[in-house]
């Protein structure tokens, strides 16, 4: 009778033993099917699809300071680009002035009232001419902050008789502010002011 009893005993330890190994391992195969759960729905996160042109393009989330050096320079480069590209049209001219002046202080806003008082948009509007600018070469100092920048481009202004191309310089400082719908890099620019705008040749037109 005491055997019995102790084979019972030996048994229910087995299946006491087995149960605990079992209960171990499931709990075990639950942390790791939550961690990589946790982990693929993070990487879910991480990608985004942009539609461009019909086609699904795969885009990835990053660090703002991995992007600050890429976004800087589309900044300032879009700036210039509201900021000179003009055609004698006043709702042009307008539209994009206003896109620029998101993107400055009120350094770019004293350029533009001063050319605006000295008539320099009726006066491409009355002459039909047109504005446009290439950027040459964007140069950001990220190592301090607020950012220093050069830009260098070449300017065309087309008039109904003559191409002027113009070799434009200018420099600031990007500080950084809440991205919205007008300014998607959530940088700013300061003290703006232009080095260098002279002429560099000059063609007449066919």
């Amino acid at each position: 009778m005491f055997r019995k009893m102790k084979n019972i005993d030996i048994a229910f330890k087995q299946v006491r033993l087995f149960s605990l190994a079992v209960i171990g391992l499931c709990l075990i195969l639950t942390l790791f099917m939550a961690y990589k759960s946790y982990q693929l729905a993070t990487q879910s996160h991480q990608r985004i699809f942009i539609l461009a042109n019909g086609k699904a393009l795969e885009a990835y989330a990053a660090d703002r300071k991995d992007n600050v050096p890429v976004e800087a320079r589309d900044h300032v480069k879009m700036f210039h680009h509201y900021f000179f590209t003009l055609d004698p049209d006043d709702k042009v001219i307008n539209s994009n002035i206003t896109k620029a002046l998101y993107l400055a202080d009120g350094s770019a806003k004293q350029q533009y009232d001063n050319l605006k008082e000295n008539g320099y948009y009726t006066n491409l509007i009355s002459g039909n001419i047109s504005q446009e600018i290439q950027a040459d070469s964007i140069i950001i100092n990220t190592s301090d902050y607020p950012f220093h920048f050069r830009y260098k481009g070449v300017q065309k202004i087309i008039r109904p008789s003559t191409i002027v191309t113009r070799s434009l310089v200018t420099e600031g400082f990007l500080r950084n502010v809440s991205r919205s719908d007008n300014n998607s890099h959530g940088f700013l620019i300061e003290r703006w002011r232009t080095l260098e705008n002279a002429d560099i040749k000059i063609e007449n037109r066919q």
